[in-house]
């Protein structure tokens, strides 16, 4: 049986969400009791909780929701690429070693733990995404909660991404995973006007 790494963090009400952004709450709907068979809870969420799949619809109001997007990125071969130590962003020199004939899917490591902090953490430099388009990526995925540093407005990173036509999976859990190729699972829930979607990412050994 192939090796699996599930790569989401768990969602629940200490899952941290991005500073106003919806907190996750669960309650009862129906109770398991006589003359109720049944469990049921009704779930409050922001669609960026966990590991999640931006669509285009998050930084383009014109652009399509998550429903929408195609969803063969989101499934197939990825590199797991580490890039420690690279500050604020990581820049194309940081990966440029681990970029030859890469498969269409690419998941940074930039920390040894895996950080939910909205306050610091690695982001991408636009640069590094424009690389990745070189190189026919269709998927960058990032073990931090954006793309986009914290504090930005202008969303650069987001913007290279759509500018190429590319698909972003954020906030995975890579620490244990070493680099190398395998195969990436973590297909976005069909949401028709959403502008994300959590995703129960996992890699196989290939």
């Amino acid at each position: 049986m192939k090796k699996i790494w599930d790569i989401s963090p768990p969602v629940d009400e200490h899952a941290a969400v991005f500073p106003g952004d919806t907190a996750y709450s669960q309650a009862p709907q129906f109770t398991l009791a006589p003359g109720c068979p049944v469990n049921v809870n009704r779930i409050t969420l922001s669609p960026h909780t966990g590991a999640h799949a931006d669509a285009p619809l998050h930084y383009a109001s014109d652009a399509p929701a998550i429903g929408a997007v195609d969803l063969a990125p989101y499934l197939g071969p990825c590199r797991v690429i580490h890039c420690f130590d690279c500050g604020a962003l990581v820049q194309p020199h940081h990966i440029a070693h681990a970029l030859d004939a890469p498969p269409a899917r690419v998941l940074l490591r930039t920390a040894r733990r895996a950080t939910q902090d909205w306050a610091s953490f690695t982001a991408l430099a636009p640069e590094t995404i424009a690389l990745l388009a070189t190189k026919n990526v269709a998927l960058i995925g990032i073990d931090t909660p954006s793309v986009d540093p914290p504090t930005s407005q202008a969303l650069p990173a987001h913007h290279q991404l759509l500018a190429h036509g590319l698909r972003v999976l954020e906030n995975l859990v890579l620490d244990e995973v070493p680099p190398g190729d395998y195969e990436l699972i973590a297909l976005p829930l069909k949401l028709m006007r959403a502008d994300a979607s959590p995703v129960r990412a996992v890699l196989r050994e290939l």
